[in-house]
């Protein structure tokens, strides 16, 4: 008997199923180590974030244990996907690492800012050993550039190409303590012994790796949603995807645009009508960089106005599952921009969560994002603006 196709999933089946898998439709009782596994990975550029990102999937989040996980290295922060700060569980960091590694190595060691000092990138694999050996125990910036122009003794690294070869590098930020752990000069230490440069067969393998865990985390998806997660290009994505279903560990999925989708065999997906609460989401929350159809989650009316033109993903208020205005914390509580006309039910379940959110925040940083507030300054287009006491 032949197999029947799964159910083509609707738009907003889609939403659903990424709320599900991202622990936001309910928040899930588990500890912060299994719940970041469950999300793949957290952006943590901005140190604070990964704290508001947990606390709106966590139930009865605790930001202690988050500083134990990251203190303990049970939890590391490092250069990830879209070559930025990924908050990611120890045990996931070489596969990921592997997945992403030739796109971290263009754009750091062949960026010009790097080249242009004379060092090659075969020059960073003869002295990256050296280098993590040094950072056995952490080190700061300037200590692992001093160290790096030691072992090259080709002249001298500016101090741009030495944070690209950090960022390259397979190194942790070392935490340095509450409320958010990390500093905007952290310290750094080696996340292990240098590899040999990355084989094409180990870059495919942690691909796969990292595809079936994005499925798991963000399906059903496309190639070039999974291509968008890991800044990695569309037909390596492609080829790791193909990968799981000829093992029969995805299965192809029609989109409602007729998009080929992957997702994982008997994974969550939810209907469409499945009721989603408010949220208040982290800045560069993932839900809203994981897709190349960033739609699923953030109308495109809106992408401009979160999305900034420097990169900067604003906080968002996120409502029946899809973004619907933005945040900051201000004097006496959250104040929260509508992009559109909102229910009294809607405002009703937005102060809850402001209540719950300044709690957590009066004992870390009640400003974490303060020093955003010039795109305040500059107009959001508010159809409705109100200050949600904590």
């Amino acid at each position: 008997m032949t197999a029947t196709a799964p159910p083509a999933p609707t738009a907003r089946a889609l939403n659903r199923a990424t709320l599900a898998r991202q622990l936001l439709l309910a928040r899930e009782p588990v500890g912060v180590e299994e719940a970041v596994r469950r999300v793949v990975a957290l952006q943590a550029q901005q140190p604070g974030s990964p704290y508001v990102a947990l606390w709106n999937r966590v139930a009865d989040f605790d930001p202690a244990g988050l500083d134990a996980a990251v203190e303990g290295f049970r939890l590391v922060r490092s250069t990830l996907m879209r070559i930025t700060l990924h908050l990611v569980h120890a045990d996931d960091y070489r596969p990921f690492r592997e997945a992403v590694e030739p796109t971290l190595r263009g754009s750091r060691l062949r960026d010009r800012r790097f080249t242009g000092t004379g060092i090659t990138p075969d020059d960073a694999d003869a002295l990256l050993p050296d280098l993590l050996a040094y950072a056995d125990r952490p080190r700061g910036g300037d200590e692992l550039r001093a160290r790096a122009e030691e072992a090259w003794g080709g002249g001298s690294l500016t101090p741009a190409a030495g944070r690209l070869l950090r960022q390259y590098a397979p190194l942790w930020h070392v935490p340095s303590g509450p409320p958010w752990q990390y500093t905007s000069s952290p310290g750094f230490v080696a996340a292990g012994p240098a590899p040999a440069r990355t084989a094409p067969e180990a870059a495919a393998e942690g691909l796969e790796v990292l595809a079936r865990r994005y499925l798991a985390g963000f399906g059903p998806a496309s190639a070039a949603d999974l291509g968008q997660f890991g800044l990695v290009p569309r037909g390596r994505a492609r080829a790791a995807l193909d990968a799981l279903v000829r093992d029969g560990a995805a299965e192809l999925l029609a989109g409602p645009d007729g998009t080929v989708l992957y997702d994982l065999p008997g994974a969550v997906r939810p209907d469409g009508d499945a009721p989603a609460p408010p949220r208040l989401m982290a800045m560069w929350d993932s839900t809203l960089l994981a897709y190349a159809d960033r739609s699923r989650i953030l109308p495109p009316a809106y992408r401009r106005h979160v999305i900034r033109i420097n990169g900067d993903v604003l906080p968002t208020l996120l409502v029946d599952g899809y973004v619907a205005g933005a945040w900051r914390p201000v004097a006496g509580g959250i104040e929260a921009a509508a992009f559109h006309p909102l229910t009294a039910g809607d405002w009703d379940g937005l102060a809850s969560e402001a209540a719950s959110l300044g709690g957590m925040l009066a004992d870390r940083d009640p400003r974490v994002y303060g020093r955003y507030d010039h795109w305040w300054a500059k107009g959001l287009p508010a159809a409705e603006t109100r200050v949600l006491p904590c």
